[in-house]
């Protein structure tokens, strides 16, 4: 959807006879988000909370399939009715393991829901800073570049990332990306 609206503008722009005066822009998100100490902080008690989690389903698991193993290993000895009790069991700890996994990592869960509360005001205040820069020098559109809608160039004269990281108050000293991504490796998301 966001490629189709974004055609849409850029073709409506080429057709428009003022399309020479519009500015565009672009702003890297993902840099922006990484130099930004809030971001960091919150993605590592993601990451830690998720690895906690992670633990927990491997455990599960690992019990799940050692009484697989002897649920297996037993059966012959056992009479058809302590087969189906135990056959009962078994389903029942899959159940279960699938419905934490869901509530933990699914659509919904609660790393699903604990991301939203870090994350989401951070991308609002970006978001914010993105708008005031643009304002401040009247820019017709700034896109971002990461995410769903795709740029096959950019000419780094038009990426305004350093100045809404200035607008966010983080001091920079107008890093190379390449180095920065090479220093501080790509987040987990």
């Amino acid at each position: 959807m966001k490629k189709i609206f974004f055609i849409i503008i850029v073709a409506f722009a080429l057709l428009n006879n003022n399309a020479f005066a519009q500015k565009f822009a672009y702003v890297d998100t993902e840099y922006i988000l990484d130099l930004m100490p809030e971001y960091r902080s919150a993605q590592k008690q993601l990451d830690a909370m998720s690895e906690d989690w992670q633990k927990e389903i491997e455990k599960k698991q690992s019990e799940l399939d050692k009484a697989e193993k002897e649920f297996n290993t037993e059966q012959i000895l056992m009479s058809d009715e302590m087969k189906k009790k135990k056959a009962e069991e078994l389903k029942l700890k899959q159940e279960e393991l699938r419905d934490f996994r869901n509530k933990k990592f699914g659509f919904e869960g609660e790393l699903f829901k604990k991301r939203q509360e870090l994350v989401k005001p951070i991308q609002d205040k970006v978001y914010d800073a993105v708008q005031k820069v643009a304002k401040a020098r009247a820019y017709d559109f700034i896109f971002a570049k990461g995410g769903e809608v795709v740029m096959l160039y950019t000419n780094s004269k038009y990426d305004m990332s350093n100045e809404v990281l200035t607008e966010l108050g983080i001091a920079i000293d107008k890093p190379n990306k390449t180095q920065l991504k090479q220093e501080n490796p790509e987040p987990r998301r």
